[in-house]
Protein backbone atom coordinates (compact mmCIF):
# COMPACT_ATOMS: atom_id res chain seq x y z
CA UNK A 1 0.00 0.00 0.00
CA UNK A 2 1.51 3.18 -0.93
CA UNK A 3 2.02 5.55 2.12
CA UNK A 4 1.37 8.68 -0.27
CA UNK A 5 -1.96 10.40 0.26
CA UNK A 6 -1.85 11.44 -3.43
CA UNK A 7 -1.99 9.26 -7.23
CA UNK A 8 -2.40 5.66 -8.08
CA UNK A 9 -2.23 2.50 -6.09
CA UNK A 10 -1.42 -0.50 -7.53
CA UNK A 11 -2.65 -3.31 -5.64
CA UNK A 12 -3.23 -7.57 -7.31
CA UNK A 13 -6.44 -7.17 -8.22
CA UNK A 14 -6.13 -3.48 -10.36
CA UNK A 15 -5.34 -0.11 -9.56
CA UNK A 16 -6.95 2.54 -6.86
CA UNK A 17 -7.21 5.80 -8.63
CA UNK A 18 -8.20 8.81 -6.73
CA UNK A 19 -8.66 12.18 -6.82
CA UNK A 20 -8.79 14.95 -4.31
CA UNK A 21 -11.81 17.69 -5.78
CA UNK A 22 -13.83 19.29 -3.47
CA UNK A 23 -14.77 22.04 -5.45
CA UNK A 24 -16.48 19.59 -8.28
CA UNK A 25 -20.10 17.94 -7.75
CA UNK A 26 -19.16 14.62 -9.75
CA UNK A 27 -15.10 13.32 -11.19
CA UNK A 28 -15.00 11.05 -13.93
CA UNK A 29 -12.00 8.59 -14.95
CA UNK A 30 -10.98 8.07 -18.77
CA UNK A 31 -8.72 4.72 -19.10
CA UNK A 32 -6.60 4.90 -22.37
CA UNK A 33 -9.26 5.82 -24.98
CA UNK A 34 -12.41 3.69 -22.81
CA UNK A 35 -15.83 5.21 -22.01
CA UNK A 36 -16.76 7.60 -18.85
CA UNK A 37 -16.25 5.50 -15.54
CA UNK A 38 -17.75 7.71 -12.72
CA UNK A 39 -15.80 8.08 -10.03
CA UNK A 40 -17.21 7.51 -6.07
CA UNK A 41 -17.47 10.08 -3.36
CA UNK A 42 -15.48 9.52 -0.40
CA UNK A 43 -15.18 11.48 2.86
CA UNK A 44 -13.10 14.76 2.79
CA UNK A 45 -13.73 15.42 -1.12
CA UNK A 46 -12.18 12.68 -2.51
CA UNK A 47 -13.45 10.46 -5.38
CA UNK A 48 -11.92 6.98 -6.35
CA UNK A 49 -12.16 4.27 -7.93
CA UNK A 50 -10.92 0.97 -8.24
CA UNK A 51 -10.36 -0.43 -11.69
CA UNK A 52 -9.55 -4.36 -12.24
CA UNK A 53 -6.78 -5.22 -14.82
CA UNK A 54 -5.92 -1.90 -14.70
CA UNK A 55 -1.79 -1.51 -13.70
CA UNK A 56 1.31 -0.31 -14.86
CA UNK A 57 1.55 1.56 -18.38
CA UNK A 58 -2.03 2.19 -17.94
CA UNK A 59 -2.70 5.63 -19.14
CA UNK A 60 -5.66 7.62 -17.80
CA UNK A 61 -7.49 11.18 -17.45
CA UNK A 62 -10.09 12.49 -14.76
CA UNK A 63 -13.25 14.44 -16.15
CA UNK A 64 -14.23 17.34 -14.67
CA UNK A 65 -18.06 18.04 -14.32
CA UNK A 66 -17.90 20.26 -17.82
CA UNK A 67 -16.15 17.39 -19.87
CA UNK A 68 -12.51 19.12 -19.54
CA UNK A 69 -10.12 16.18 -19.21
CA UNK A 70 -7.30 16.72 -16.91
CA UNK A 71 -3.83 14.91 -15.77
CA UNK A 72 -3.42 13.30 -12.47
CA UNK A 73 -2.25 16.30 -10.40
CA UNK A 74 0.06 13.65 -8.79
CA UNK A 75 0.92 11.98 -11.64
CA UNK A 76 3.95 9.80 -12.02
CA UNK A 77 4.34 10.12 -15.45
CA UNK A 78 3.26 12.26 -18.80
CA UNK A 79 4.68 10.08 -21.61
CA UNK A 80 2.98 12.80 -23.88
CA UNK A 81 3.89 15.59 -22.06
CA UNK A 82 2.17 17.75 -19.35
CA UNK A 83 -1.75 18.32 -21.40
CA UNK A 84 -1.48 14.16 -22.46
CA UNK A 85 -3.01 11.14 -19.95
CA UNK A 86 -1.11 9.86 -17.07
CA UNK A 87 0.98 6.92 -16.65
CA UNK A 88 0.17 4.25 -13.51
CA UNK A 89 4.09 3.44 -12.58
CA UNK A 90 5.09 0.59 -10.48
CA UNK A 91 7.57 2.26 -7.94
CA UNK A 92 8.82 -0.84 -7.47
CA UNK A 93 10.05 -1.89 -11.07
CA UNK A 94 12.98 -0.40 -10.73
CA UNK A 95 16.26 -2.68 -9.18
CA UNK A 96 18.84 -0.46 -7.04
CA UNK A 97 22.35 -0.92 -7.71
CA UNK A 98 23.28 0.77 -5.15
CA UNK A 99 21.04 -0.47 -1.84
CA UNK A 100 23.10 0.33 0.99
CA UNK A 101 24.17 4.14 -0.44
CA UNK A 102 23.33 6.52 2.74
CA UNK A 103 25.02 9.89 1.80
CA UNK A 104 27.64 12.01 2.29
CA UNK A 105 28.45 14.51 4.77
CA UNK A 106 27.72 18.10 4.21
CA UNK A 107 30.80 19.74 4.79
CA UNK A 108 32.08 17.15 1.67
CA UNK A 109 30.15 18.81 -0.08
CA UNK A 110 31.21 20.75 -3.27
CA UNK A 111 28.18 21.35 -5.74
CA UNK A 112 27.77 21.36 -9.40
CA UNK A 113 24.47 22.95 -10.23
CA UNK A 114 22.77 21.88 -14.30
CA UNK A 115 19.74 21.54 -15.74
CA UNK A 116 19.37 18.33 -17.65
CA UNK A 117 18.22 19.95 -20.95
CA UNK A 118 20.97 21.79 -21.67
CA UNK A 119 23.76 19.75 -19.81
CA UNK A 120 24.28 17.61 -22.92
CA UNK A 121 23.54 17.63 -26.83
CA UNK A 122 20.51 15.25 -26.41
CA UNK A 123 19.03 16.64 -22.87
CA UNK A 124 18.05 13.09 -21.49
CA UNK A 125 18.31 11.53 -18.15
CA UNK A 126 20.53 9.06 -19.79
CA UNK A 127 23.07 11.41 -21.51
CA UNK A 128 23.38 13.22 -18.28
CA UNK A 129 24.32 9.99 -16.42
CA UNK A 130 27.00 9.35 -19.04
CA UNK A 131 28.81 12.57 -18.05
CA UNK A 132 28.73 11.51 -14.12
CA UNK A 133 32.43 10.12 -14.47
CA UNK A 134 34.14 13.56 -15.84
CA UNK A 135 32.08 15.18 -12.39
CA UNK A 136 33.46 12.65 -10.22
CA UNK A 137 37.09 13.04 -11.93
CA UNK A 138 36.28 17.10 -11.53
CA UNK A 139 36.06 16.70 -7.90
CA UNK A 140 32.99 17.78 -7.63
CA UNK A 141 30.76 15.23 -5.18
CA UNK A 142 26.83 16.87 -4.99
CA UNK A 143 24.85 17.02 -8.59
CA UNK A 144 21.79 20.37 -8.19
CA UNK A 145 19.56 19.33 -11.35
CA UNK A 146 17.34 22.17 -11.88
CA UNK A 147 13.39 21.88 -11.27
CA UNK A 148 12.37 18.33 -12.86
CA UNK A 149 8.20 18.63 -11.81
CA UNK A 150 6.28 18.65 -15.69
CA UNK A 151 5.93 21.76 -16.79
CA UNK A 152 4.49 22.86 -20.16
CA UNK A 153 6.43 23.07 -23.52
CA UNK A 154 9.51 21.58 -25.00
CA UNK A 155 11.58 23.40 -23.54
CA UNK A 156 12.44 25.71 -20.07
CA UNK A 157 14.10 26.10 -17.28
CA UNK A 158 11.61 24.18 -15.14
CA UNK A 159 10.46 26.63 -12.10
CA UNK A 160 7.21 26.44 -13.86
CA UNK A 161 6.23 23.30 -13.05
CA UNK A 162 2.69 21.90 -13.15
CA UNK A 163 2.76 17.68 -11.89
CA UNK A 164 5.00 17.81 -9.13
CA UNK A 165 5.39 13.79 -8.75
CA UNK A 166 5.89 13.94 -12.26
CA UNK A 167 9.78 14.13 -13.90
CA UNK A 168 9.78 16.47 -16.93
CA UNK A 169 9.54 13.59 -19.56
CA UNK A 170 10.96 15.28 -22.22
CA UNK A 171 14.15 14.50 -19.99
CA UNK A 172 13.29 10.19 -19.88
CA UNK A 173 11.00 7.94 -17.76
CA UNK A 174 11.00 7.82 -14.55
CA UNK A 175 13.00 4.65 -14.13
CA UNK A 176 16.06 6.90 -16.33
CA UNK A 177 16.02 9.44 -13.52
CA UNK A 178 16.08 6.63 -11.10
CA UNK A 179 19.25 5.41 -12.97
CA UNK A 180 20.76 8.84 -12.95
CA UNK A 181 20.67 8.93 -9.39
CA UNK A 182 22.11 4.76 -9.48
CA UNK A 183 24.93 5.68 -11.05
CA UNK A 184 26.22 8.78 -9.18
CA UNK A 185 25.64 7.07 -6.11
CA UNK A 186 28.11 4.27 -8.06
CA UNK A 187 30.26 7.19 -8.15
CA UNK A 188 30.26 8.65 -4.60
CA UNK A 189 27.84 11.66 -5.88
CA UNK A 190 25.29 12.87 -4.05
CA UNK A 191 22.33 14.15 -5.90
CA UNK A 192 19.81 16.64 -5.00
CA UNK A 193 16.44 17.70 -6.53
CA UNK A 194 15.55 21.93 -6.78
CA UNK A 195 12.09 21.69 -5.83
CA UNK A 196 9.43 24.91 -6.33
CA UNK A 197 6.54 25.15 -3.75
CA UNK A 198 6.09 29.30 -3.93
CA UNK A 199 3.98 29.24 -6.92
CA UNK A 200 2.70 26.73 -9.30
CA UNK A 201 3.02 27.23 -12.75
CA UNK A 202 0.36 29.17 -14.83
CA UNK A 203 0.15 26.69 -17.88
CA UNK A 204 -1.38 23.38 -17.67
CA UNK A 205 -2.46 23.69 -14.16
CA UNK A 206 -5.65 22.44 -13.34
CA UNK A 207 -5.74 22.29 -9.98
CA UNK A 208 -7.78 25.00 -8.77
CA UNK A 209 -10.57 24.60 -10.47
CA UNK A 210 -11.88 21.30 -8.41
CA UNK A 211 -9.54 21.98 -5.21
CA UNK A 212 -8.44 25.06 -3.29
CA UNK A 213 -5.10 25.04 -4.11
CA UNK A 214 -4.80 29.41 -4.01
CA UNK A 215 -6.29 31.42 -1.09
CA UNK A 216 -6.57 35.61 -1.64
CA UNK A 217 -5.36 36.08 1.61
CA UNK A 218 -1.53 35.95 0.07
CA UNK A 219 -0.62 37.41 -3.14
CA UNK A 220 2.84 36.38 -4.55
CA UNK A 221 3.87 37.97 -8.14
CA UNK A 222 2.50 35.13 -9.69
CA UNK A 223 -0.50 35.89 -8.27
CA UNK A 224 -3.25 34.32 -5.58
CA UNK A 225 -0.93 33.03 -2.78
CA UNK A 226 -1.14 28.89 -2.39
CA UNK A 227 -3.04 28.01 0.47
CA UNK A 228 -1.28 26.80 2.80
CA UNK A 229 -3.46 28.18 5.93
CA UNK A 230 -6.67 28.77 4.81
CA UNK A 231 -9.74 26.72 4.95
CA UNK A 232 -9.40 23.45 3.82
CA UNK A 233 -5.03 23.85 3.64
CA UNK A 234 -4.15 20.30 5.32
CA UNK A 235 -3.99 18.75 2.00
CA UNK A 236 -2.69 21.34 0.45
CA UNK A 237 0.61 20.95 2.60
CA UNK A 238 0.23 17.26 2.77
CA UNK A 239 0.46 17.71 -0.86
CA UNK A 240 3.72 19.53 -0.86
CA UNK A 241 5.13 17.94 2.19
CA UNK A 242 4.84 14.56 0.65
CA UNK A 243 6.42 15.16 -2.69
CA UNK A 244 9.21 16.40 -1.02
CA UNK A 245 9.27 13.27 0.73
CA UNK A 246 8.49 11.11 -2.54
CA UNK A 247 11.96 13.13 -4.13
CA UNK A 248 13.56 11.67 -1.25
CA UNK A 249 11.83 7.83 -0.75
CA UNK A 250 11.18 6.93 -4.39
CA UNK A 251 14.13 8.84 -6.52
CA UNK A 252 16.78 8.38 -3.67
CA UNK A 253 17.21 12.03 -3.97
CA UNK A 254 19.94 13.27 -1.15
CA UNK A 255 18.83 16.01 -0.65
CA UNK A 256 16.31 19.29 -1.47
CA UNK A 257 16.90 22.97 -2.36
CA UNK A 258 14.18 24.45 -1.81
CA UNK A 259 13.40 27.85 -4.31
CA UNK A 260 12.28 31.09 -2.87
CA UNK A 261 10.87 30.29 0.09
CA UNK A 262 10.70 34.16 1.14
CA UNK A 263 7.60 33.90 -1.23
CA UNK A 264 6.08 31.52 0.46
CA UNK A 265 3.43 33.03 3.06
CA UNK A 266 1.89 30.93 6.13
CA UNK A 267 0.47 32.45 9.32
CA UNK A 268 -0.44 28.40 10.76
CA UNK A 269 1.00 27.85 13.90
CA UNK A 270 3.88 25.68 12.31
CA UNK A 271 4.72 27.17 9.18
CA UNK A 272 5.26 25.11 5.61
CA UNK A 273 8.95 24.95 5.80
CA UNK A 274 9.45 24.13 9.54
CA UNK A 275 6.51 21.09 9.16
CA UNK A 276 8.23 20.21 5.48
CA UNK A 277 12.01 19.42 7.37
CA UNK A 278 10.63 18.29 10.20
CA UNK A 279 8.90 15.20 8.21
CA UNK A 280 11.08 15.38 5.27
CA UNK A 281 14.10 14.29 8.13
CA UNK A 282 11.59 11.50 10.07
CA UNK A 283 11.02 9.97 6.54
CA UNK A 284 14.55 9.66 5.96
CA UNK A 285 15.63 8.16 8.68
CA UNK A 286 19.64 6.93 8.27
CA UNK A 287 20.44 8.33 5.68
CA UNK A 288 22.01 11.73 5.41
CA UNK A 289 19.55 14.37 3.68
CA UNK A 290 20.59 18.39 3.17
CA UNK A 291 17.81 20.63 2.86
CA UNK A 292 18.93 23.91 1.39
CA UNK A 293 17.07 27.19 0.81
CA UNK A 294 17.31 30.28 -1.20
CA UNK A 295 15.92 32.96 0.70
CA UNK A 296 15.87 36.73 0.20
CA UNK A 297 15.18 37.27 3.45
CA UNK A 298 18.32 36.00 5.13
CA UNK A 299 16.74 34.56 7.70
CA UNK A 300 19.51 32.94 10.09
CA UNK A 301 16.04 31.42 11.67
CA UNK A 302 15.77 29.05 9.44
CA UNK A 303 19.62 27.66 9.62
CA UNK A 304 20.05 27.17 13.50
CA UNK A 305 22.02 24.27 14.82
CA UNK A 306 21.48 22.00 17.84
CA UNK A 307 24.28 21.49 20.05
CA UNK A 308 26.08 19.06 18.56
CA UNK A 309 25.85 21.49 15.51
CA UNK A 310 23.65 18.98 13.31
CA UNK A 311 21.08 21.61 11.31
CA UNK A 312 17.60 21.96 13.30
CA UNK A 313 15.86 22.13 10.08
CA UNK A 314 17.73 23.39 6.97
CA UNK A 315 21.36 22.52 5.90
CA UNK A 316 22.22 25.50 4.31
CA UNK A 317 21.25 28.80 2.01
CA UNK A 318 22.44 29.98 -1.19
CA UNK A 319 24.67 33.13 -0.33
CA UNK A 320 23.89 35.66 -2.35
CA UNK A 321 25.81 38.18 -0.86
CA UNK A 322 28.61 36.62 -0.97
CA UNK A 323 28.14 36.30 -4.73
CA UNK A 324 26.98 40.04 -5.59
CA UNK A 325 30.48 41.19 -3.40
CA UNK A 326 32.88 38.94 -5.56
CA UNK A 327 30.97 39.84 -8.25
CA UNK A 328 31.43 43.66 -7.79
CA UNK A 329 34.92 43.02 -7.10
CA UNK A 330 35.85 40.89 -10.35
CA UNK A 331 33.39 43.15 -12.99
CA UNK A 332 32.90 46.50 -11.18
CA UNK A 333 29.12 46.55 -12.57
CA UNK A 334 27.05 48.31 -9.66
CA UNK A 335 23.74 47.97 -11.98
CA UNK A 336 20.68 47.03 -9.83
CA UNK A 337 21.06 44.86 -7.04
CA UNK A 338 24.88 45.04 -7.39
CA UNK A 339 24.40 48.82 -6.37
CA UNK A 340 24.13 47.70 -2.80
CA UNK A 341 27.68 45.86 -2.40
CA UNK A 342 30.16 48.33 -3.02
CA UNK A 343 31.73 48.78 0.41
CA UNK A 344 34.99 46.18 -0.97
CA UNK A 345 36.74 44.46 0.73
CA UNK A 346 35.10 44.81 4.09
CA UNK A 347 31.69 43.59 2.62
CA UNK A 348 33.74 40.20 1.40
CA UNK A 349 35.52 39.89 4.57
CA UNK A 350 31.82 39.94 6.70
CA UNK A 351 30.49 37.52 3.86
CA UNK A 352 33.44 35.27 4.16
CA UNK A 353 33.79 35.33 7.68
CA UNK A 354 29.91 35.96 9.22
CA UNK A 355 27.84 34.36 6.13
CA UNK A 356 25.21 37.50 5.49
CA UNK A 357 26.94 41.21 4.44
CA UNK A 358 23.30 42.39 5.42
CA UNK A 359 21.86 41.30 8.77
CA UNK A 360 19.12 43.93 9.92
CA UNK A 361 20.73 47.27 7.70
CA UNK A 362 18.84 49.17 5.33
CA UNK A 363 20.47 48.48 1.92
CA UNK A 364 19.63 51.67 0.12
CA UNK A 365 19.03 50.29 -3.67
CA UNK A 366 16.29 47.67 -2.29
CA UNK A 367 15.09 50.68 -0.12
CA UNK A 368 14.76 48.35 3.30
CA UNK A 369 16.29 46.19 5.66
CA UNK A 370 17.46 42.55 4.82
CA UNK A 371 18.66 39.71 6.91
CA UNK A 372 19.36 39.02 10.79
CA UNK A 373 22.68 38.00 12.76
CA UNK A 374 24.43 35.17 11.09
CA UNK A 375 28.17 35.19 12.68
CA UNK A 376 27.22 32.48 15.33
CA UNK A 377 26.40 29.94 12.21
CA UNK A 378 29.04 27.64 11.22
CA UNK A 379 30.32 28.72 7.37
CA UNK A 380 28.98 25.37 6.05
CA UNK A 381 25.43 27.21 6.37
CA UNK A 382 26.10 29.07 3.11
CA UNK A 383 26.60 28.21 -0.19
CA UNK A 384 28.83 30.16 -2.37
CA UNK A 385 29.61 30.74 -6.00
CA UNK A 386 30.14 33.12 -8.32
CA UNK A 387 27.53 31.45 -11.34
CA UNK A 388 24.19 30.08 -11.17
CA UNK A 389 21.41 29.64 -13.41
CA UNK A 390 19.60 33.08 -11.79
CA UNK A 391 23.28 35.24 -11.82
CA UNK A 392 23.47 34.33 -15.37
CA UNK A 393 20.25 34.15 -17.03
CA UNK A 394 18.93 37.85 -15.02
CA UNK A 395 21.60 39.13 -17.22
CA UNK A 396 20.09 40.76 -20.45
CA UNK A 397 21.94 38.28 -22.54
CA UNK A 398 22.77 35.50 -20.30
CA UNK A 399 26.62 35.53 -20.53
CA UNK A 400 28.44 34.57 -18.27
CA UNK A 401 31.49 36.10 -16.75
CA UNK A 402 34.03 35.01 -18.87
CA UNK A 403 33.03 37.42 -21.23
CA UNK A 404 33.03 40.58 -18.93
CA UNK A 405 35.46 39.84 -16.40
CA UNK A 406 39.04 40.18 -16.75
CA UNK A 407 40.65 36.98 -16.48
CA UNK A 408 43.17 37.52 -13.15
CA UNK A 409 39.96 38.95 -11.46
CA UNK A 410 38.24 35.65 -12.32
CA UNK A 411 40.91 34.01 -11.32
CA UNK A 412 40.92 35.53 -8.10
CA UNK A 413 37.59 35.15 -7.30
CA UNK A 414 37.43 31.30 -8.35
CA UNK A 415 40.69 30.81 -5.94
CA UNK A 416 38.07 32.84 -3.07
CA UNK A 417 35.00 31.02 -3.13
CA UNK A 418 36.47 27.08 -4.19
CA UNK A 419 38.60 27.47 -0.95
CA UNK A 420 36.77 29.11 1.69
CA UNK A 421 34.74 27.20 4.47
CA UNK A 422 31.36 28.01 2.82
CA UNK A 423 30.10 25.18 0.56
CA UNK A 424 31.12 25.65 -3.25
CA UNK A 425 28.66 25.51 -5.75
CA UNK A 426 29.55 25.33 -9.41
CA UNK A 427 27.64 26.06 -12.86
CA UNK A 428 27.48 23.48 -15.29
CA UNK A 429 30.86 24.71 -17.68
CA UNK A 430 32.48 27.38 -15.28
CA UNK A 431 35.17 25.08 -14.60
CA UNK A 432 36.55 25.23 -18.43
CA UNK A 433 35.49 28.94 -18.61
CA UNK A 434 32.47 28.04 -20.95
CA UNK A 435 31.25 31.01 -22.91
CA UNK A 436 27.95 29.12 -24.13
CA UNK A 437 25.17 31.85 -22.79
CA UNK A 438 22.49 30.66 -20.34
CA UNK A 439 19.70 32.91 -21.12
CA UNK A 440 15.95 32.65 -19.83
CA UNK A 441 14.12 29.75 -22.12
CA UNK A 442 10.39 28.67 -21.90
CA UNK A 443 7.72 27.35 -24.19
CA UNK A 444 4.09 28.24 -23.18
CA UNK A 445 0.97 28.66 -24.87
CA UNK A 446 0.96 31.26 -27.45
CA UNK A 447 -0.51 34.14 -25.23
CA UNK A 448 1.47 33.13 -22.62
CA UNK A 449 4.43 33.43 -24.60
CA UNK A 450 3.55 36.97 -25.79
CA UNK A 451 3.15 37.66 -22.67
CA UNK A 452 6.53 36.93 -21.43
CA UNK A 453 8.47 38.53 -24.33
CA UNK A 454 6.64 41.81 -23.69
CA UNK A 455 7.28 41.38 -19.56
CA UNK A 456 11.11 40.58 -21.04
CA UNK A 457 11.48 43.36 -22.91
CA UNK A 458 9.85 46.10 -20.20
CA UNK A 459 12.62 44.73 -18.12
CA UNK A 460 15.79 44.07 -19.87
CA UNK A 461 16.85 47.70 -19.42
CA UNK A 462 17.18 47.16 -16.11
CA UNK A 463 19.56 44.07 -15.98
CA UNK A 464 23.00 44.07 -15.85
CA UNK A 465 24.31 43.75 -19.62
CA UNK A 466 22.06 45.43 -21.14
CA UNK A 467 23.42 47.84 -23.72
CA UNK A 468 20.60 50.06 -25.39
CA UNK A 469 22.89 49.65 -28.90
CA UNK A 470 22.21 46.35 -28.96
CA UNK A 471 18.20 45.91 -27.48
CA UNK A 472 17.36 44.60 -30.74
CA UNK A 473 19.61 41.37 -30.28
CA UNK A 474 18.20 40.30 -26.96
CA UNK A 475 17.02 37.17 -27.25
CA UNK A 476 13.50 35.59 -27.25
CA UNK A 477 12.80 33.98 -24.22
CA UNK A 478 10.24 31.80 -26.41
CA UNK A 479 12.04 31.10 -29.17
CA UNK A 480 13.95 27.40 -29.59
CA UNK A 481 17.48 28.90 -30.71
CA UNK A 482 17.91 30.62 -27.51
CA UNK A 483 16.93 27.50 -25.73
CA UNK A 484 19.63 25.73 -28.04
CA UNK A 485 22.14 28.44 -27.37
CA UNK A 486 22.10 27.99 -23.91
CA UNK A 487 23.37 23.54 -24.60
CA UNK A 488 26.60 23.27 -22.59
CA UNK A 489 29.49 22.82 -25.89
CA UNK A 490 31.97 19.90 -25.08
CA UNK A 491 33.80 20.56 -27.64
CA UNK A 492 34.86 23.57 -26.04
CA UNK A 493 36.14 21.68 -22.48
CA UNK A 494 38.77 20.54 -25.32
CA UNK A 495 40.62 23.37 -26.25
CA UNK A 496 43.56 24.57 -24.74
CA UNK A 497 42.19 27.79 -22.70
CA UNK A 498 39.24 25.15 -21.45
CA UNK A 499 42.31 22.98 -20.48
CA UNK A 500 43.87 25.67 -18.43
CA UNK A 501 40.85 26.22 -16.61
CA UNK A 502 39.72 22.48 -16.08
CA UNK A 503 43.20 22.16 -14.68
CA UNK A 504 42.54 25.23 -12.16
CA UNK A 505 39.61 24.10 -11.04
CA UNK A 506 40.41 20.68 -10.46
CA UNK A 507 43.61 21.78 -8.72
CA UNK A 508 41.83 23.88 -6.08
CA UNK A 509 39.62 21.30 -5.54
CA UNK A 510 41.86 18.50 -4.90
CA UNK A 511 43.24 21.11 -2.46
CA UNK A 512 39.83 21.95 -0.90
CA UNK A 513 39.26 17.83 -0.61
CA UNK A 514 43.17 16.90 1.19
CA UNK A 515 43.09 20.57 3.19
CA UNK A 516 40.03 22.68 3.60
CA UNK A 517 37.49 20.05 4.14
CA UNK A 518 39.41 18.17 7.05
CA UNK A 519 38.99 21.58 9.10
CA UNK A 520 35.25 21.47 8.17
CA UNK A 521 34.77 18.37 10.61
CA UNK A 522 36.55 20.71 13.39
CA UNK A 523 34.88 22.80 15.85
CA UNK A 524 35.70 27.19 14.25
CA UNK A 525 36.99 29.22 17.34
CA UNK A 526 36.72 32.36 15.79
CA UNK A 527 36.23 34.13 11.89
CA UNK A 528 38.10 37.41 11.40
CA UNK A 529 39.14 39.73 8.93
CA UNK A 530 41.24 43.37 8.25
CA UNK A 531 41.26 45.42 5.03
CA UNK A 532 43.86 47.95 4.16
CA UNK A 533 43.08 50.02 0.89
CA UNK A 534 42.09 46.91 -1.36
CA UNK A 535 44.05 43.94 0.28
CA UNK A 536 41.88 42.04 2.53
CA UNK A 537 43.02 39.37 5.20
CA UNK A 538 40.94 36.63 6.80
CA UNK A 539 41.71 33.92 9.09
CA UNK A 540 39.74 31.00 10.57
CA UNK A 541 41.06 29.18 13.62
CA UNK A 542 39.55 25.95 14.13
CA UNK A 543 40.87 23.29 16.82
CA UNK A 544 44.38 22.59 15.54
CA UNK A 545 45.01 24.41 12.46
CA UNK A 546 44.43 28.01 10.89
CA UNK A 547 42.95 28.61 7.36
CA UNK A 548 44.40 32.09 6.29
CA UNK A 549 43.50 34.14 2.77
CA UNK A 550 44.78 37.46 1.64
CA UNK A 551 43.64 39.25 -1.58
CA UNK A 552 44.25 42.32 -3.15
CA UNK A 553 41.12 43.09 -4.77
CA UNK A 554 42.23 45.59 -6.88
CA UNK A 555 44.34 46.74 -10.19
CA UNK A 556 46.77 48.21 -8.58
CA UNK A 557 49.81 46.34 -5.27
CA UNK A 558 49.41 47.25 -2.09
CA UNK A 559 51.32 46.84 0.96
CA UNK A 560 50.98 43.12 2.34
CA UNK A 561 49.83 43.13 5.92
CA UNK A 562 52.76 40.75 7.19
CA UNK A 563 55.50 37.94 6.14
CA UNK A 564 53.19 34.70 4.81
CA UNK A 565 53.50 32.12 7.50
CA UNK A 566 52.64 28.87 7.52
CA UNK A 567 52.20 26.67 4.79
CA UNK A 568 50.93 28.09 1.51
CA UNK A 569 48.09 26.03 0.08
CA UNK A 570 47.53 28.07 -3.40
CA UNK A 571 49.07 31.13 -4.23
CA UNK A 572 48.41 33.12 -7.92
CA UNK A 573 52.62 33.98 -7.53
CA UNK A 574 51.90 37.65 -8.76
CA UNK A 575 53.28 39.13 -5.42
CA UNK A 576 56.65 41.14 -5.01
CA UNK A 577 58.26 41.88 -2.21
CA UNK A 578 56.69 43.14 0.57
CA UNK A 579 53.63 44.10 -2.22
CA UNK A 580 50.41 42.11 -2.36
CA UNK A 581 49.96 42.58 -6.60
CA UNK A 582 46.80 43.34 -8.32
CA UNK A 583 44.19 40.23 -8.15
CA UNK A 584 46.98 38.64 -6.18
CA UNK A 585 45.64 35.83 -4.03
CA UNK A 586 47.34 33.55 -1.27
CA UNK A 587 46.30 30.93 0.83
CA UNK A 588 47.57 29.14 3.69
CA UNK A 589 47.48 26.87 6.60
CA UNK A 590 49.35 26.53 9.95
CA UNK A 591 49.09 24.93 13.02
CA UNK A 592 47.11 26.66 15.68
Amino acid sequence: MSHFAFGPIIHEQGVLFRLWAPLQEKIGLRIDDGPLLPMTAADGGWRILDVKDAGAGTRYRFVLEDGLEIPDPASRHQPDGLKGPSEVVDPSHYLWRTPDWRGRPWEDSVVYELHVGAFTPEGTFKSAAAKLPYLADLGVTVIQLMPLAEFPGRWGWGYDGVLHYAPYSGYGAPDDLKAFVDEAHRHGLSVMLDVVYNHFGPDGNYMGLYAPLFTERHHTPWGAGINYDDTDSKLVRDYVIQNAIYWIDEFRMDGLRLDAVHAIDDTSDEHLLAELARRVRAAAGDRIVHLVVENEHNDPTLLERDATGMPLAYTAQWNDDIHHALHVAATGETVGYYADYQALPQDLGRALTEGFIYQGQEMPYRGSTRGGASAHLPAQAFIAFIQNHDQIGNRAFGDRLVDFAEDNALSAISAIYLLSPQIPMLFMGEEWASARPFPYFCDFDDDLNQKVREGRGKEMSRLPGFEPEHADKIPDPTSEETFLSAKVDWEECADDLAGNSLDFYKTLLAIRREKVIPLLKQTLQTASYQTEATRLDVSWRYDNAVLSLSVNLGADAVPAREETRGDILWRSHRDTDGLRAPWSVIWTIEAA
